[in-house]
């Protein structure tokens, strides 16, 4: 399984966009969103039950990724038109905000390694990447186990800072990096 330090292999993947007609459709590649944090999360299948739980908490919380410069891409190994009949009849996942990529071939989940050995369906993967292209970030769920969105952020905050981040570390708290009050020079 590629890790923290990879780089993030390339793709160019058929996605759903939007459910306007003639709209729907297009290839999304790893150049579309060069200089930016991308947040890419794997889920093993659509019709299932846990995956439209994160699927539309990602829709939700998507402003707060975009705030931090970061583009949130959804993906699994069905296809753009199994994508697209999901978002048509599941009213939580109708008007996501952003990409869900089609891994038919399984070539970037195997690329990742994330592939269940049994199964055959990606793992609930997520991956941060930086602007660079470089993995900072992997966490990988069973396939009964949703993930947490909140973590996910925080973890992005955190590599955003710069700075060495404490054990149970919020935005807004300090950094060990950074000075408190009774250190700081006047």
């Amino acid at each position: 399984m590629l890790t923290v330090g990879d780089l993030f292999p390339e793709y160019a993947l058929q996605a759903v966009v939007s459910r306007t007609p003639g709209e729907e459709f297009r290839i999304v590649t790893a150049q579309d969103h060069v200089g930016m944090w991308r947040v890419v999360f794997f889920w093993p299948m659509d019709f299932t039950f846990i995956c439209p739980t994160e699927i539309a908490e990602f829709g939700r919380r998507c402003s707060e990724f975009r705030e931090r410069d970061a583009q949130v891409l959804g993906v699994s190994i069905d296809t753009h038109y199994v994508h697209l009949a999901w978002r048509n009849s599941h009213p939580d996942l109708a008007d996501l905000p952003f990409p869900m990529l089609a891994d038919t071939k399984r070539e970037l989940s195997t690329a990742l390694g994330i592939l269940h050995k049994r199964e055959g369906v990606a793992l609930r993967a997520t991956f941060l990447v930086d602007p660079e292209g470089m993995i900072r970030w992997v966490e990988v769920n069973d396939l009964s186990v949703g993930r947490s969105i909140d973590e996910v952020l925080r973890v992005l905050d955190g590599l955003q800072t710069g700075e060495l981040v404490p054990c149970n570390w919020k935005p807004g708290q300090p950094t060990l990096s950074t000075p408190t009050p009774a250190t700081q020079t006047a």
